[in-house]
């Protein structure tokens, strides 16, 4: 329901629309940019493609921030998205309040396994 007040239009809502599709798209192309690099060291690396190379890879300070970075934008994505899904699609508010608490708490322990995999490299 909208109510028009001259030239200016309230809308009832959340009001994440733009600023979501926005985060995602940023948060995309960031995944995609560091998927290339990845990429990239594979394709310039000679020899066979080895735990030993991967952890190479892995083993630069820039490279770990820059995967922990990668990391973070993916969780934001990934969150943006479940959360859009559960406002869109689930209707009783407390299944849904359930829902964001389980998103919440699986990405979280997510991002910590990331730190801890990332660093003990």
């Amino acid at each position: 329901m909208s109510v028009n007040f001259g030239s200016h239009r309230l809308v009832v809502g959340a009001h994440f629309g733009m600023r979501d599709w926005l985060a995602q798209r940023i948060t995309a192309v960031l995944m995609a940019l560091f998927t290339v690099v990845v990429i990239a060291h594979l394709i310039l690396s000679k020899g066979p493609i080895t735990y030993i190379l991967w952890s190479g890879i892995f083993a630069s300070q820039w490279m770990k921030v820059l995967t922990f970075t990668v990391i973070v934008a993916m969780l934001y994505h990934v969150w943006v998205g479940m959360r859009n899904i559960f406002m869109d699609y689930v209707k009783p508010y407390g299944v849904r309040l359930v829902l964001h608490t389980f998103a919440m708490v699986w990405l979280v322990a997510c991002g910590g396994w990331a730190i801890q995999v990332l660093w003990r490299l």
